[in-house]
């Protein structure tokens, strides 16, 4: 296959991917101010797409991390190919979208990491795979970053009820506004770079771009600019699950996660860590569900969100894998992976509409979660 069509079938998934990064991730931000009444649904969505777009043109060192460090690189450049790249996407839209529909909010970046992981070790062994990049910048945030930011929660709310008065409590929506907008920026910091080093890594693989050069300005524009789609266009399984699935949030739990979530993300993304957002907002949440006196964690949905985490890297990478198998055979190969991952997708949005969330639907609890109903206040005579 010409070069210069597959790299712009890379370009094309990847920018998908980047959209559907935006929707999956959505909740990472909006999901507790929205289910505490800080910000209305619609109002929410359309603050992070700005602020998602804005943050995805403040840094790039992220970029750099996938471009230049997960995949090594030899005398000859990168030693996988576009076709490479393109196999690893599927493997991580298909995850993406498996887990949206079962309102997993797993991480979209580690399903990246995942499919480009399996497609890599089946096209080039398991040596092209740089080892220390992966534990250190990858895998060993992955497992401090939540409790982290978990942590920091836990104490910010333990702080936020020990020094206001229940009646003080409700001013702590407007600061969700401001701590909210900070979590939604610091996301574009992060998450949009990933799509902006896959795609470098394909140009750099196909000879189109120097080796160790970061993210052209079109590359970083079209990334920004599609995570920015997707975050408008909701993602609402997702924000049911982070929003009232693992503990009822209040204001002053809301803006203790969001400000934890703002300082882990930022912090990491200074460093060049290419952590999952939504692992860091998750932890935030159950932190404030542990600080909060009387408040409670719904220990079963955190469960289902704990093997969503651990089994995200490895799932990508089976599909990752399989679609390299494909692609490997030359175009005809290739041509039937593209083929089978658009049915795949398709097949997933048309069963999302058998139970269709959204933003009119998005305070009734998920299935099998029971919420307490909310005693009616007797009427003053």
């Amino acid at each position: 296959m010409d070069p210069l069509i597959l790299v712009a079938l890379v370009i094309a998934l990847a920018l998908f991917f980047d959209f559907t990064n935006g929707f999956h991730d959505t909740a990472n931000a909006m999901a507790t101010p929205i289910a505490t009444g800080a910000i209305k649904p619609k109002v929410a969505v359309a603050l992070a797409a700005v602020l998602n777009l804005v943050g995805a043109f403040l840094s790039t060192e992220v970029a750099k991390t996938i471009s230049g460090g997960l995949i090594r690189e030899g005398d000859g450049g990168v030693q996988i190919g576009p076709e490479l790249i393109l196999a690893g996407l599927i493997g991580a839209i298909v995850w993406n979208l498996v887990t949206w529909l079962l309102g997993l909010p797993s991480s979209s970046s580690h399903a990246l990491f995942g499919g480009l992981i399996g497609a890599a070790v089946v096209g080039a062994g398991f040596a092209v795979i740089n080892g220390s990049v992966l534990v250190s910048k990858i895998l060993i945030p992955a497992i401090l970053a939540p409790v982290t930011a978990g942590l920091v929660a836990f104490l910010a709310t333990k702080i936020a009820y020990a020094v206001t008065k229940k009646r003080q409590r409700n001013g702590f929506k407007r600061g969700q506004v401001f701590t909210a907008s900070l979590v939604s920026l610091a996301h574009g910091t992060n998450d949009a770079q990933k799509t902006m080093g896959v795609i470098t890594l394909a140009l750099i693989a196909a000879g189109f771009q120097t080796t160790d050069t970061g993210p052209e300005l079109w590359v970083i524009a079209a990334c920004a600019f599609a995570i920015a789609a997707g975050t408008y266009s909701g993602g609402w399984r997702i924000m049911r699950t982070m929003g009232r699935g693992i503990t009822e949030v209040e204001p002053a739990q809301g803006f203790s996660a969001e400000a934890a979530t703002t300082a882990t993300i930022l912090a990491s993304t200074h460093l060049g860590f290419a952590l999952s957002t939504t692992q860091v907002a998750a932890g935030g949440v159950m932190g404030t569900g542990l600080g909060r006196k009387g408040a409670s964690v719904r220990w079963r949905t955190a469960g289902r969100i704990a093997i969503g985490w651990l089994i995200t890297i490895p799932a990508a990478g089976v599909v990752g894998a399989a679609a390299a198998l494909l692609v490997r055979l030359g175009p005809g190969g290739i041509v039937t992976a593209v083929v089978l991952a658009v049915l795949a997708i398709g097949g997933i949005f048309l069963w999302s509409r058998r139970s269709r969330v959204d933003h009119r639907n998005l305070h009734q609890p998920e299935p099998g979660v029971f919420v307490r109903p909310k005693k009616k206040r007797k009427a003053r005579r």
